[in-house]
């Protein structure tokens, strides 16, 4: 008797249909955010993300705009009344804009001026907006360049190049007035990376494991949270030792490995960018994995309360937390930190020890000299002489 496939009825409700679809992202996109993001998007903008996904686009950016995608369906519903049009009138770009980006000396004095009050309020009840006042202007544009992506992405041509809107982006910025943010506070340099250390010094796996991601983020050049959440075993290519003192061929040798990245947010699939550790770290990344067992797949693991290790790697917010837990056992302020302090920190700590800007780059892999000569120009003001005609 041949059996018959049992076919699953499609669910008759279009935002439980989404939220199923959306299961076939749950690598990319966050569970937890899978039920409001059926809410927000529309199913041809479930099929462009899915569109997108195989067609190879690298997670961290796809996270990306599905989060932007679902904020400016939500915001466009509310101002407008009607769902995000494709492609987008220029006027409805340059209303994009005014809500976000005002002049908080003029709404002291007219409270119609930037986003109108049940505008903001809706938004607030879907918990899309925290922040009081105007947007980052950083915000602005990386969300207005998810909308063109998308618009691109769906053969259509919007108004993104026009003049005007480019006019209201740098008018709007400069009302604003608002300052620039840095991603942490405060950089990861040396001193601070050692107290942090200090506080898994234990033989727990909670601690071999901490002690190794700091240690590898760290020396690999100030690795992104992305990039330390997405290493993976088949990475780690071992090398042969080296010298303690390249000059002198009787000094102790030193374990070395590189670490081969694939995509990241500044190169492409044909990059073959690697960096080298050397030392402590390898040592420290080598006992975590004996410890866990860990021959194949993830590097960075979740461990739970009793001490089992998940087969799935930590998030990108997981090694943040992480960070942020050891800042706060260090006896720092955990809100002057953050996981982008290691990739400054790594930078800062280079310039500090007097290392070449291109060979930290190297290491580090910025491909902007002017982003990473500012850590530079930081230390040498310190440490230099200009500042110190008066002391």
């Amino acid at each position: 008797m041949t059996r018959k496939a049992i076919t699953r009825p499609a669910p008759a409700d279009p935002v439980q249909r989404r939220a199923e679809e959306l299961d076939a992202l749950d690598a990319i996109l966050p569970f937890d955010r899978r039920d409001q993001l059926a809410t927000l998007l529309t199913d041809d903008d479930v099929a462009t993300l899915k569109h997108l996904a195989n067609q190879g686009m690298g997670d961290n950016t796809l996270r990306a705009l599905a989060s932007d995608l679902g904020y400016l369906e939500a915001w466009c519903g509310l101002a407008t009344g009607a769902p995000l049009p494709w492609p987008a009138p220029e006027s409805l770009l340059l209303k994009f804009v005014a809500h976000h980006l005002w002049d908080p000396v003029e709404r002291a004095e007219d409270p119609n001026h930037g986003m109108p009050a049940d505008v903001e309020a809706g938004l607030r009840v879907r918990g899309l907006l925290r922040a009081d006042g105007p947007h980052a202007p950083d915000t602005v544009r990386r969300r207005l360049t998810s909308w063109s992506i998308l618009t691109r992405w769906r053969g259509l041509t919007g108004a993104f190049t026009a003049p005007s809107l480019k006019s209201a982006l740098r008018l709007a910025v400069r009302a604003s007035a608002r300052p620039r943010q840095r991603k942490s506070k405060k950089a990861v340099t040396g001193d601070i990376l050692a107290k942090l250390l200090a506080t898994c010094a234990g033989n727990r796996l909670v601690d071999i494991r901490d002690r190794a991601l700091l240690l590898t983020a760290f020396a690999s050049g100030g690795r992104r949270r992305s990039e330390v959440a997405a290493l993976r075993v088949e990475d780690l290519i071992d090398e042969e030792s080296v010298h303690t003192d390249p000059a002198n061929p009787n000094s102790p040798p030193l374990p070395c490995l590189t670490i081969s990245f694939g995509r990241t947010k500044t190169t492409t699939a044909d990059d073959d960018e690697h960096v080298v550790l050397i030392g402590r770290p390898v040592i420290a990344l080598k006992h975590w994995l004996a410890e866990a067992r860990i021959d194949t797949g993830p590097v960075f693991r979740r461990i739970d309360q009793w001490g089992n290790i998940d087969r799935r790697a930590l998030t990108p917010q997981s090694v943040n937390f992480i960070l942020k837990a050891r800042v706060k056992q260090a006896g720092l302020d955990p809100e002057m930190f953050s996981a982008h302090g290691l990739r400054s920190g790594y930078l800062t700590e280079a310039a500090n020890r007097g290392i070449p800007l291109p060979e930290a780059m190297q290491q580090s892999l910025h491909k902007s000299v002017t982003q990473a000569a500012s850590y530079y120009n930081n230390a040498e003001r310190k440490n230099g002489r200009a500042a110190r005609l008066v002391i």
